[in-house]
Order: structure tokens, then sequence, then C-alpha cells
């Protein structure tokens, strides 16, 4: 049986990309990176932990806003270069203060429009 650490392929940098999607709603919330450590935090705490690439840094999804993120399933993709993970999301997922970071849908003449997620 594959292990998760045998199944990952983290990129040059060491990282994956994750995806997280609302458990309630099967709104895709955000994409952010993780390493192998925030991996790790992530799957001891249930506290959805990314790796910040401006800052080079750890950090707790909601650890300033409040509006963090608990893990309800990781899941991951079948080239293991990619994470799926099922959150309950405590509040909103944006900085922005939207629901979804995924709020702007492109048109075919290329304009974003704003949508609202349910």
């Amino acid at each position: 049986m594959a292990t998760l650490w045998s199944s990952l392929r983290f990129n040059e940098q060491g990282l994956v990309p994750a995806i997280a999607l609302c458990e309630r709603s099967r709104c895709v919330l955000m994409q952010a990176w993780m390493n192998r450590e925030a991996i790790e935090k992530t799957l001891a705490s249930r506290d959805v932990t990314y790796f910040s690439r401006s800052r080079s840094k750890l950090w707790v999804k909601g650890e300033t806003s409040g509006n963090r993120q608990k893990l309800k399933a990781m899941f991951v993709d079948c080239d293991g270069d990619s994470l799926l993970l099922v959150v309950e999301q405590l509040g909103v997922a944006c900085h922005t203060g939207h629901k979804s970071c995924f709020y702007r849908q492109a048109t075919e003449a290329g304009e974003l429009v704003p949508v609202e997620h349910s």
C-alpha cells in the first residue's frame, strides 16, 4: 500500500499545491501551497496550515482573521502533485472578504464578473 510521503511529488521548492473545498457547499474556496511540515501540522492538529511563498514561512489559515479551516479529509491526486483538502470553513476563505477566492468569472470577452457562491 502506498503512503502519503511515497506518493507526493513536491516541486523544486519542496511545495505542493493544495486546493481547499468546502465540505458543506462543495465550493472551491482557495488554492495555496504546502510543504511537508505544513502537511504534518495539518494532519496532527486538523487546523489547516499552509506555506507562504512570499513570507517563506508557515501560516495557519485564519490565525489573524479568525476565518479558520478545519481539515475533514485530505486527498492526493493521481499524479501525486496536488492535494485536495475538504474543510469546514469557519468564516470566509478569501482575504478580500468573499466566501471563495474564486469570486470572479471570466466572460467570453475576457472580462471578469463578480459572482457569489452559496
